[in-house]
């Protein structure tokens, strides 16, 4: 269900963007595609996951994946208060959360000023981030969920699907038996 002001912004040619902030960096997602925002919601850890699978939560009688941001950008886990951001579903395509540091607001951008990346961004960057928009107050980077997914960042191959627990295991594996 859109607010009266999503619809005025919708029929003015506008998208709503709720711009997100991890680390030092502004990104941000189309409001449409946010089923809903969690507040602090510390998440279960799953052993041998990928380090960018931050673990699971309970969410309306389902256990819900959750992706840390922060991880998928290189930077370091934090500790404290995190958002999440669910997402649903398309198609038979599994729901699950996007662990972020904090949501900023919404604002309304015009769609023709999304900028496609940059061709100096490296695979990670260009598998993740969708475009950016130029803003007064700096660079938004905009996501799409879909590529945020967890089936798809396992199948990439860019983000160590077996890093983490299972990556240090088979490599202490391969150590012995040289």
């Amino acid at each position: 269900m859109t607010s009266a002001a999503e619809s005025r912004a919708d029929a003015g040619g506008t998208v709503s963007i709720c711009s997100l902030r991890v680390g030092t960096g502004l990104f941000g997602i189309d409001t449409r595609q946010i089923r809903e925002v969690l507040g602090t919601t510390a998440p279960q850890r799953v052993p041998l996951a990928p380090e960018y699978i931050a673990g699971v939560v309970s969410y309306r009688g389902e256990v819900l994946t959750t992706v840390s941001f922060r991880a998928l950008l290189g930077l370091e886990c934090r500790a404290g208060s995190n958002c999440i951001l669910v997402f649903d579903g398309e198609q038979n395509e599994e729901r699950f959360g996007l662990i972020v540091d904090g949501v900023s607001g919404v604002i309304a951008v015009e769609p023709s000023a999304l900028e496609a990346n940059p061709s100096g961004l490296d695979a990670r960057s260009m598998e993740m981030f969708d475009g950016a928009y130029k803003l007064p107050s700096g660079l938004l980077i905009h996501l799409d969920p879909r590529r945020l997914r967890p089936s798809r960042l396992a199948g990439s191959g860019l983000f160590g699907s077996e890093s983490g627990s299972i990556g240090r295991l088979k490599q202490e594996r391969q150590g012995e038996q040289r």
